[in-house]
């Protein structure tokens, strides 16, 4: 399913989805249920999907009263519509990033814990502004209107989420090429490579990378994925199921589907088991560091 830019993502996907389930149990067509509150279909599909425009309070009502739905299920959604319309902190670095990123932050910002697996370049809550400037560069054809200077204050602010290690949790597991992979070239890749040290000693933070001589593991034939999980609701109705997230060149993907959440979960699982430990994995990124001074 591909996305587009919304403010405030989470609240936009749980009422969608709640709204999803009420139709379901009337046992509602989505033609039906739109042409009776006189919504075209498509509107109606994006407000389920959590991608509509600014949800009205009056749409709302006007489900409930088809969907016989109780007082409570009423407030419940009326609450979510309010929510979906305050606006984030990264909403002031539009300049800063495409829509589709948009969404990704607005996800990244609300969640529990990620989890990722990449075999290519240091995920961005991990990267320093010298090896983003050196993924810009690569990328620039793509960014052209993108302030980069703007793009890093944002990293920056996005970064501040592992110092929450209380309520936010990051594992990366990483496959040995992104370490050797001179990005940038031997300077930047010596700060890139202390930076891993350094966030690797939160408490919060985890960081595994793959060796090339473990044996095979799911992440051999996986794109690159973040496994987005959600704080859980005192109201388990309002507790998101997590969301896997796939970057593409022309296009990303979120999956929620369970039997995709599942076929992901496994992955990562799978990947964990082959994964040097948070000690190993240290000496190993330090190992790396000596070969890049020695090229000094």
């Amino acid at each position: 399913m591909q996305t587009e830019s919304s403010p405030t993502t989470l609240p936009r996907r749980v009422l969608g989805r709640r709204l999803r389930e009420l139709r379901e149990a009337r046992e509602l067509s989505r033609a039906l249920a739109a042409k009776q509150v006189q919504l075209g279909a498509q509107t109606l599909w994006r407000l389920e999907s959590g991608r509509g425009s600014e949800v009205k309070r009056m749409v709302i009502n006007a489900l409930c009263d088809l969907y016989e739905s109780e007082d409570s299920d009423r407030r419940e959604l009326l609450w979510l519509a309010e929510e979906s319309r305050k606006e984030g902190w990264w909403q002031s670095y539009v300049d800063a990033m495409v829509p589709e990123v948009e969404v990704y932050v607005s996800l990244e910002q609300s969640a529990r814990g990620t989890i990722t697996w990449q075999s290519t370049l240091v995920p961005g809550l991990l990267q320093t502004a010298e090896y983003r400037r050196a993924v810009w560069e690569i990328a620039k054809t793509q960014r052209q209107r993108i302030d980069f200077d703007r793009e890093i204050e944002l990293l920056e602010k996005r970064q501040s989420r592992l110092q929450d290690r209380e309520n936010f949790t990051f594992r990366a597991f990483l496959c040995e090429s992104v370490l050797r992979r001179r990005v940038g070239g031997p300077q930047v890749m010596i700060g890139q490579l202390n930076r891993l040290i350094e966030a690797g000693e939160l408490p919060n933070v985890s960081i595994r990378v793959t060796p090339f001589a473990t044996p095979s593991h799911a992440g051999l034939i996986n794109k690159d994925f973040v496994f987005i999980e959600f704080p859980e609701h005192l109201n388990p109705s309002l507790s998101e199921p997590p969301v896997v997230f796939i970057e593409g060149f022309t296009g990303d993907l979120y999956l929620n589907k369970p039997l995709e959440i599942e076929t992901y979960r496994a992955a990562y699982s799978d990947i964990a088991r082959v994964a040097l430990d948070e000690r190993d994995t240290r000496s190993l990124i330090e190992t790396v560091l000596k070969e890049l001074h020695s090229e000094i």
